[in-house]
């Protein structure tokens, strides 16, 4: 699946997502669970059987599934009750979401980043980004929104992968401007929108979250078929980063893009659900949190 002439993946970044090794590699079961679900003659029967060969995985995904950040209003002790409950789809971003927490280990780097941050801020933007689908009429996309959540800012971890003095150079210098796009194509050749959309391709992710992760800033430039996941992860972002915290060098200071709420039919009413979405999981302890 190439998706580069689509969100513009540019050579410093498909290069950098060669070179890391430790994150390019997704595991080998999540590989088969998206091809599996991506195949229509598969069954919720071979999902299962997949999914329960790997009890570690099992546990991780119903710790998801339970999570106060994936908002159900009751727990479910089994993955035959999730395929049920939610559908073949929904299981399969779950088996992602459930993998990720690991990539999210690269400690500190000076003062101004670090990882457990990120993965703090992916989580909280991954809970609002389900209350956006839903407030905005897009309850079908809700399950998705939350792996786009999860994974918007996933290109920040190639950065750090891929040279740790120049992403330390860059967000050091971010912090004084507060612009930190300039300050990764000046220090590393391209954002980390950039790095993230090469990742995503190499991952063989659905286009959808190549998007999400190469225009979550500028979803208005997205091409209107592929628009929404992206305008909706921009609205969670900025909704994540100012009620959680978290990493939030790349943000607008004034919030969302005015076009993009507009885009997306939101008003103040519906900025202050997600802000108290948010809230509520941050107020949790949840142990999805502290997967990290």
């Amino acid at each position: 699946m190439d998706h580069g002439h689509e969100v513009g993946a540019n050579g410093a970044a498909m290069a950098a997502v060669r070179n890391i090794s430790h994150i390019a590699t997704l595991p080998e079961v999540t590989v088969r669970i998206i091809d599996l679900v991506e195949d229509p003659s598969s069954s919720a029967r071979d999902l299962h059987e997949l999914i329960a060969s790997d009890p570690a995985l099992t546990a991780r995904m119903l710790k998801v599934v339970n999570s106060a950040f994936y908002g159900l209003p009751r727990q479910i002790a089994s993955i035959n009750r999730a395929v049920s409950l939610l559908g073949l789809n929904a299981v399969k971003n779950i088996a992602v979401a459930a993998s990720l927490a690991k990539l999210f280990r690269g400690g500190a780097v000076g003062p101004n980043f670090d990882a457990h941050d990120l993965w703090t801020h992916s989580c909280a933007t991954a809970a609002a980004a389900r209350t956006v689908a839903a407030l905005a009429g897009r309850k079908g996309a809700a399950d998705e929104a939350f792996l786009a959540g999860l994974v918007h800012d996933v290109g920040v971890l190639v950065e750090l992968q891929h040279d740790r003095a120049r992403f330390a150079a860059a967000v050091d210098q971010a912090a004084v401007t507060g612009d930190l796009r300039t300050a990764e194509r000046t220090a590393l050749g391209d954002t980390h929108e950039g790095f993230g959309s090469a990742l995503c391709e190499h991952w063989k992710f659905p286009s959808s979250l190549v998007w999400v992760a190469g225009h979550h800033h500028e979803p208005m430039a997205v091409p209107g078929a592929n628009r929404d996941l992206p305008l909706i992860v921009h609205v969670a972002d900025h909704v994540a980063g100012e009620i959680a915290g978290g990493f939030t060098l790349d943000l607008r200071s004034d919030g969302p893009d005015p076009a993009v709420l507009d885009a997306l039919r939101l008003g103040q009413t519906a900025l202050e659900e997600i802000r108290e979405t948010v809230r509520e999981v941050m107020a949790s302890d949840d142990e999805m949190m502290a997967a990290a």
